[in-house]
């Protein structure tokens, strides 16, 4: 019997996985316009001052992450559910590895350039 893997090879956890990534993803949301509602007007360096931070650093590290995980068990459920044999035919196992590796990459090139860009030495 094949078994279901997506992030972390159990539905639950990837289900609890995707609702506290969204709920990290959305305080990201609010502190960052939070901000620039209470800052307008503001300059290239009082933007930069705040995204570097240490809190808003570890934050959007944190978002990162929940970005990447919550889109990688997103777009694997899609793959499992819609690229399926019945539908696309004896290519659908195939296809469904290439838009599996396609994301993957995608993710951790993303995880990747965005780490470097919040804590890279400036």
């Amino acid at each position: 019997m094949k078994s279901a893997t997506g992030l972390t090879g159990s539905g639950s956890r990837d289900w609890f996985i995707q609702r506290v990534s969204a709920v990290i993803l959305a305080v990201y949301t609010v502190v960052v316009f939070g901000w620039i509602l209470f800052h307008s007007g503001f300059s290239y360096e009082q933007w930069s001052g705040f995204m570097l931070t240490l809190p808003m650093k570890i934050l959007s590290l944190l978002a990162v992450l929940s970005l990447v995980s919550h889109a990688w068990i997103g777009m694997w459920q899609v793959f499992t559910d819609y690229v399926t044999t019945r539908q696309m035919g004896p290519f659908a196992p195939r296809l469904r590895l290439i838009l599996t590796t396609l994301v993957i990459v995608a993710v951790f090139v993303y995880a990747i350039w965005c780490i470097q860009i919040f804590w890279a030495n400036k």
